[in-house]
């Protein structure tokens, strides 16, 4: 089992955005010297839900900053940038990290961010496979060229090509957040393993993971290639000496984080949207995810992995908003935690 941790650079009420970003940085150090195999890095634009523009830059940062841990986007919005200049720059930090780079990407939303990159609200709701073929093939080729509905230009090397790295991998791992059954057979048709959203229990993730083989079966992937494949689960994790206490910190904390942060989310084009009640949200998490002793939360990970067949896991561990809490949290996560789980 790999457990790592899921990194939003949450702004709680009453804190600066230096400080959301000082606490993201210091929960990457903190996770690899408490032993954890990962750091996922999420992406948000204009609102305080999550204070990093750009993960595939601070995973930058953060891969100078360690020695071992594996960093990753979680993930990085495909819609709103060019997939040949997310390919470089993956493929930069795959090469120069000795492959301890993995890039997530999704689909993302309707947000005002499709209007301020230009990109528009088609490149959100029918561009998506475009660009994912286009950066899955300037990964894996060593020249590219495109002609497609929205890319077309002449064939060009790929600078630096993925395949250079000192490690041996033919390139970065790819992993497609997914939410539905559409994305789920665009990631099972090309063979790409899904990051599942921490806002689904168990029993959905296993049936998207099993939708996925169905769909990787069909289209003809490997037997070999769909037994190995390494999704991901995205949770919670809190870790007190008593369960109740867990819980507290999380609802004292998560409920005024998530009112302001997805509140501030707007669509391009004026559509209606619904938001969740974040304190009903809060309880929902803690009642799905790693929230308790750390006994319990490693009987929670065991039992989701063996219900899922899912074997990753990205924790979100400032759930207290607290530097030193999280810290503390990371901590305990590493010591008394992952020992239970071999």
């Amino acid at each position: 089992m790999h457990v790592g941790s899921f990194v939003l650079a949450a702004q709680f009420p009453g804190q600066g955005q230096g400080e959301a970003l000082h606490r993201a940085v210091r929960t990457a150090e903190v996770a690899e010297a408490a032993g954890l195999d990962a750091v996922w890095l999420a992406e948000h634009h204009f609102v305080p839900y999550g204070t990093c523009p750009s993960a595939v830059t601070l995973a930058a940062l953060l891969l100078g900053r360690t020695s071992r841990i594996r960093v990753g986007t979680a993930v990085s919005v495909l819609p709103t940038v060019h997939p040949v200049a997310l390919g470089e720059q993956a493929a930069l930090l795959h090469v120069t990290s000795g492959g301890r780079f993995s890039l997530g990407v999704g689909r993302g939303g309707p947000w005002v961010d499709l209007e301020v990159f230009g990109s528009g609200l088609e490149a959100y709701e029918k561009g998506f496979p475009e660009s994912l073929d286009l950066l899955m093939r300037w990964l894996r080729e060593p020249s590219v060229e495109a002609r497609g509905e929205r890319f077309t230009f002449r064939e060009v090397p790929v600078v630096p090509r993925p395949s250079e790295s000192l490690s041996g991998s033919p390139g970065p791992e790819v992993v497609v957040a997914c939410t539905s059954p559409a994305s789920v057979r665009l990631a099972a048709e090309r063979g790409l393993p899904m990051l599942l959203g921490m806002h689904v229990g168990d029993e959905e993730k296993a049936e998207m993971v099993a939708l996925w083989r169905q769909y990787a079966r069909v289209a003809g992937r490997p037997a070999d290639e769909i037994r190995a494949a390494a999704h991901v689960s995205a949770g919670v994790c809190q870790i007190a000496d008593r369960r109740t206490d867990a819980v507290e910190t999380l609802l004292k904390a998560m409920p005024g984080w998530l009112r302001q942060g997805l509140d501030a989310h707007v669509t391009v084009d004026g559509r209606a949207r619904s938001m969740r009640d974040p304190h009903a949200y809060t309880e929902l998490l803690c009642g799905l995810h790693p929230v308790g002793t750390p006994r319990l939360c490693a009987d929670r990970l065991a039992a989701t992995s063996e219900r899922t067949g899912i074997s990753r896991f990205a924790l979100l561990v400032e759930g207290s908003g607290d530097l030193a809490a999280t810290e503390e949290n990371v901590r305990r996560l590493g010591a008394e935690v992952l020992p239970h789980l071999g």
